[in-house]
């Protein structure tokens, strides 16, 4: 991973405050529901090292 640099007129900022139980909630609940829905699509694809073309 590389650094990312920041753009002259805009400021990566942090908020350093712990979250709160609700936020950890609220981000634990996406997360989940995004695994969800890839998992459906990942599951899908079916991959086969002779289907890639190109690859070996």
């Amino acid at each position: 991973m590389g650094l990312i640099r920041e753009p002259l007129d805009v400021d990566f900022e942090f908020d350093p405050r712990p979250l709160t139980d609700k936020e950890k909630e609220d981000i634990s609940n996406y997360i989940k529901a995004y695994k969800a829905k890839n998992a459906k699509k990942k599951s899908s694809i079916n991959l086969d090292k002779n289907s890639v073309s190109g690859r070996r």
